[in-house]
């Protein structure tokens, strides 16, 4: 700690080896990095994952899930590994130098390929999340999202990632440092936050940097946050608007383009070395830090001081001290927050508190939110992405057995809206989207995959633009569903509908003879016949054709619309 402001290593050549890097690397095996990788390796080139020199060996991976440490004993709570598909892996052997590319086929750096294995997923999920349950989101992602296969080694960089937006917020580690010492500030308390900063938080960051008699540091994580979260942008500008409360000499913002895992008290140690490796000396460890909300029973996923005490645990060995995040409450009578355990006259005062779930709702109903709770400023920008729910776009997914009346329904639904009017509807029919969409693919359970993201990516864009998406494909995987799901909910409400008619009923009605055929043997992978649908275990709307008429379905839907907000009664 004797000068905590000295430069760390980077893992970047000089200009002149990289434009040389850059040309040799061009006839390299290429790898296209995904959103998270870019995270990750912009913070590895840049020294935020310091001691780390690239992307973790088998052995560093065993040693960090299991025990939270390096092969080498330094402590390290996240596998940091590349992961990537068995076909790519297959062209890769150990020795190997492989080009790292960004979305847009740019070369980031190199990397030489030291291991190549098959993780164990459930065992890392169990170790690093606590639970190989997939309500998780990083569990989730493991499982359906990332490679099978991970390959380790260290990394050459040659230019960090392009950001176009907010370019004078992003700061390197090192330029953070440069800018600690250019300013004489010894102590530096950094407060993490994935969500808009509201009145609650100016006097928690306050109070932090004043017992710590440091200075004070924001630093949003602007990556990968949970599934659901405001966007960045929205964010940022919320910061924005609020900054000019806080004393300029004493408090500065930069962005941390972190991709977050959500991992309660592993992840509340790794923001700690990696503030630490940005400088600052103090790190606020709030109340259930970075925790992922409830699992499959419905309860929390961490308990509430899991971090602060894992944290604790570790915080010499680290160099970087804890700050206790303060739950606080606004007391009414002195028109003032306070620490809500450390009020004593409790039960002679009124206390007030908005959670974040309530506060979704005002928003969603466009009710009041009150000036004592947040800023004016950050409220007209948090309204301003997030209409009120009659305003916003969203998309009704219907799912079901082929003939079970899905097409019909999603119809009678669209005439409905657009006899209601206010915003334009567009029918992503199952059938339609084959034609137009999806001629190339077949019916292979990768085939299928891909043609209902094809159908979310559009819904999306739909929602994200205001608009209505009615979906009907068969849709019948879970996974799938569920990463639609998580792409739309980022603009709009997703409400799943199963039409929930029996197979022998859709066998019955088959109006296309498709079931005759798949009897037959003459259709492969037919779902319900020789392939499986897994049925929504909590579909928004369940809804019955069989005896009931087409108009009342969509009705259902409708009334269940009406009761979300989404249109008005």
């Amino acid at each position: 700690m004797s000068e905590p402001l000295a430069p760390i290593p980077e893992l970047y050549v000089s200009h002149d080896s990289a434009q040389k890097l850059k040309v040799e690397a061009g006839n390299l095996t290429s790898h296209d990095l995904t959103l998270r990788q870019i995270c990750d390796l912009e913070l590895l080139m840049n020294g935020g994952f310091n001691p780390l020199k690239g992307f973790l060996s088998e052995a560093d991976y065993d040693n960090v899930v299991e025990n939270m440490r390096l092969a080498d004993g330094s402590l390290w709570p996240m596998p940091i590994n590349l992961d990537v598909s068995e076909k790519f892996a297959e062209t890769v052997e150990v020795g190997q130098d492989i080009a790292l590319r960004d979305q847009e086929g740019v070369i980031l750096a190199t990397m030489t390929v030291t291991d190549k294995w098959v993780p164990n997923k459930a065992r890392e999920a169990e170790k690093v999340f606590g639970a190989d349950d997939s309500a998780h989101p990083a569990v989730n992602y493991l499982h359906n999202h990332a490679g099978s296969v991970y390959l380790g080694g260290p990394v050459t960089g040659i230019q960090p990632p392009v950001h176009y937006d907010f370019r004078g917020r992003r700061d390197t580690p090192n330029e953070l440092r440069a800018y600690f010492r250019k300013m004489g500030w010894r102590k530096v308390v950094a407060f993490q936050t994935r969500n808009p900063l509201h009145r609650a938080h100016q006097e928690l960051t306050f109070r932090a940097a004043k017992e710590a008699q440091a200075n004070l540091l924001i630093h949003p994580v602007v990556g990968l946050t949970k599934p659901g979260d405001v966007d960045h942008f929205t964010r940022v500008r919320c910061y924005e608007a609020v900054l000019d409360q806080y004393p300029a000499s004493t408090t500065a913002m930069s962005l941390l383009n972190l991709a977050m895992r959500m991992a309660g008290p592993r992840e509340a140690v790794w923001h700690g070395l990696i503030r630490k490796n940005h400088g600052c000396t103090h790190f606020i460890v709030g109340r259930d830090h970075a925790g992922p909300g409830n699992n499959s029973k419905g309860e929390d996923f961490y308990g509430p001081y899991d971090a602060q005490d894992l944290f604790r645990k570790h915080q010499e060995e680290m160099g970087i001290e804890m700050v206790d995040f303060k739950h606080m409450v606004y007391v009414q009578e002195r028109a003032q927050y306070e620490p809500a355990d450390e009020i004593a006259d409790k039960d002679n005062v009124t206390i007030l508190n908005i959670s974040g779930t309530e506060l979704r709702r005002r928003l969603a109903e466009g009710l009041e939110i009150p000036e004592w709770f947040s800023f004016p400023q950050v409220v007209e920008e948090l309204r301003r992405t997030k209409p009120a729910r009659s305003k916003q776009g969203f998309t009704v997914f219907f799912t079901g057995f082929s003939g079970s009346g899905k097409s019909t329904i999603a119809n009678a639904l669209m005439v409905k809206l657009m006899e209601m009017g206010g915003r334009p509807v567009t029918l992503l029919d199952g059938d339609i989207v084959r034609k137009n969409l999806s001629s190339e693919l077949g019916f292979s359970k990768e085939h299928r995959d891909l043609n209902i993201r094809r159908i979310g990516y559009v819904a999306s864009e739909i929602t994200k633009n205001g608009g209505i998406a009615i979906c009907a494909p068969i849709a019948p995987y879970a996974t799938t569903r569920r990463a639609v799901r998580e792409d739309i909910e980022a603009f709009g409400a997703f409400i799943e509908v199963h039409v929930a008619t029996s197979i022998e009923e859709c066998e019955k009605r088959d109006r296309k003879g498709l079931y005759k055929l798949a009897r037959e043997g003459k259709i492969k992978e037919f779902t319900g016949i020789s392939d499986p649908y897994d049925v929504p275990e909590n579909p928004e709307l369940r809804v019955e054709t069989e005896g009931t008429d087409v108009d009342n379905c969509a009705h259902q839907v409708i009334l269940k619309l009406e009761s979300m907000g989404l249109i008005k009664g």
